[in-house]
């Protein structure tokens, strides 16, 4: 059994964070806690000029409140909203919070997904503890 879990979270249609959830709460020990986290992409500056005034800051709110749901009835479980790239950050929060399980969810890989990897295969070849994949 596991004390410290990170769900990353990912709130697209192919992702089972639910499902992810349920794992983590399987697997967890007693008193262990469990931390969904959900990174948002960092945009080019580029980008950025060209979206609505306080479009960053509804998408982070609009995030955590999805995480809140998410977690709402789970004891000792919390939520994480980061900005990054997906897997280095995913990795990153792992390492500074001596995490000893990050269950995953997966989807099928496709063509695009072995010319640049997921972010799932990033978070398995470089994870330094255990990893649980949800497909």
């Amino acid at each position: 059994m596991y004390k410290k879990i990170l769900v990353p979270v990912s709130f697209e249609t192919d992702r089972n964070a639910e499902g992810a959830l349920e794992i983590a709460k399987a697997l967890r020990a007693e008193g262990g806690v469990i931390t969904c986290l959900h990174v948002l992409e960092q945009l080019p500056g580029y980008a950025t000029q060209y979206l609505p005034e306080g479009h960053l800051e509804a998408a982070r709110a609009e995030v955590a409140a999805g995480l809140k749901a998410l977690t709402a009835g789970v004891d000792n479980a919390s939520a994480v909203v980061a900005q990054g790239h997906a897997s280095r950050t995913i990795l990153n929060h792992a390492d500074h919070n001596d995490v000893d399980l990050i269950v995953i969810a997966s989807h099928r890989p496709g063509m695009q997904d072995y010319l640049l990897g997921s972010t799932a295969a990033q978070v398995v070849r470089h994870a330094k503890c255990a990893v649980h994949v949800l497909r």
